[in-house]
């Protein structure tokens, strides 16, 4: 290819990325109008039913008018309205702008997000009187609820009764751009409370620097749930490994983004002797390299040791001056609280005690009659393209 190709090349590749992202612009900025119609249609039936201006079967002949005034508009069913109605209800004006606020100091770091959320619901009680004149287009787009598709917002209403709780599941979508299917899997298996609420047994705060500590804290799940994983009754380490593994892309989605895959049975050699690391990753977010261990049983005093002595071994061999302190994540199957905290004290590296959950072993003799899990991986693939 001459230099003249070259450039082409260069020009038509600079473009091509140009269009993609006004392409990307244009449909957030399209979701964000049409959320905006759908919250004004939504305000203003809330207002005349709950004045008692209009029944609630007004709603069938809103629905029949739009359609007939708006024929190729998609969006305008009974069922569609209804939801409409229930959405400018869920986020009257003051909420918008309160949730707004929060969402601002989540972007500028100025607090860690677990005060944050605590303090959705004290902002949002602040303002008593829904403040409907006040809200103005702009800032609705700018909002954080502008910014989230109807489908998503859908799977929020119905599932998240809790505002703080439905906040938060809104930057996790935003920061890690999951599909709906996704956040319904996430909101059924509990992530909120496996990464808000739950006490969770580690010695970061005495290991890591803050802000780090707070943000590895965060980022741990406890317990893990591992559900794609078909667990033998007398199932050792190495099984489950295999399967965690053979199912990389599911495992990285329950330990969370920023993990990167660096690899299973992970050799070592220490004094002329060889030592394998269970699993191996790299945080991209936290900047370190994190051994993980599993136990196919209950956690016990002196398993924190081997972990320990990993990841004295990754900082001494792979760690460089660049990458912050190693963490170590030791996965049981099931943890006395208490027993966990007393073992974890006197260690100098950051080290998590988490469970993980496994779905339940199936029987032989039903195997036979029980699709696989590829076969059922295909039939949802399927399904998700039709």
């Amino acid at each position: 290819m001459n230099s003249k190709d070259k450039e082409y090349v260069s020009s038509l590749n600079s473009l091509i990325q140009t269009i993609e992202q006004i392409q990307v612009k244009t449909v957030m900025s399209a979701n964000s109008l049409m959320l905006w119609a759908y919250w004004c249609i939504g305000n203003e039936l809330s207002h005349k039913i709950n004045s008692n201006k209009w029944g609630a079967k007004v709603i069938e002949k809103y629905s029949a008018d739009l359609k007939q005034k708006f024929p190729s508009m998609k969006g305008l069913s009974v069922r569609n309205l209804v939801y409409m109605r229930q959405f400018a209800e869920n986020y009257p004006s003051y909420r918008i702008v309160a949730l707004n606020n929060i969402w601002e100091q989540v972007k500028s770091n100025t607090q860690p997000v677990v005060a944050l959320i605590e303090n959705v619901e004290n902002d949002n009680n602040k303002i008593t009187q829904p403040l409907v004149a006040q809200l103005e287009e702009k800032d609705f787009l700018s909002s954080i609820i502008g910014h989230i598709s109807w489908s998503h917002h859908l799977v929020l209403l119905n599932k998240v009764p809790e505002i703080s709780k439905r906040f938060w599941y809104m930057l996790n979508t935003l920061e890690y751009g999951i599909s709906k299917n996704i956040l319904s899997m996430h909101i059924e298996s509990g992530l909120y409370e496996r990464q808000m609420h739950e006490n969770k047994v580690n010695n970061f705060s005495a290991t890591l620097p803050k802000p780090q500590s707070d943000f590895a804290n965060y980022l741990i799940k406890d317990p893990y749930i591992f559900d794609f994983v078909q667990a033998k009754e007398n199932a050792d380490e190495r099984n489950i490994e295999e399967q965690l593994t053979q199912h990389i892309t599911k495992f990285l989605l329950e330990l969370g983004q920023g993990f990167s895959f660096v690899g299973k049975q992970y050799h070592l050699t220490v004094g002329g002797s060889d030592f394998y690391i269970d699993l191996l990753f790299y945080h991209i977010k936290l900047h370190c390299y994190v051994v993980v261990e599993l136990k196919a049983r209950e956690f016990k005093a002196g398993d924190p040791a081997q972990l320990n002595f990993y990841i004295n071994v990754i900082n001494d061999t792979l760690k460089t001056e660049k990458d912050n302190e190693t963490i170590g994540i030791l996965l049981c199957k099931g943890k006395n609280n208490v027993l966990a905290e007393y073992a974890l004290k006197g260690y100098n590296n950051p080290i998590s005690v988490t469970d993980y959950q496994l779905s339940k072993s199936i029987p032989e003799e039903l195997k036979s009659i029980l699709p696989q899990i590829d076969d059922l991986e295909n039939e949802l693939n399927i399904i998700a393209n039709e």
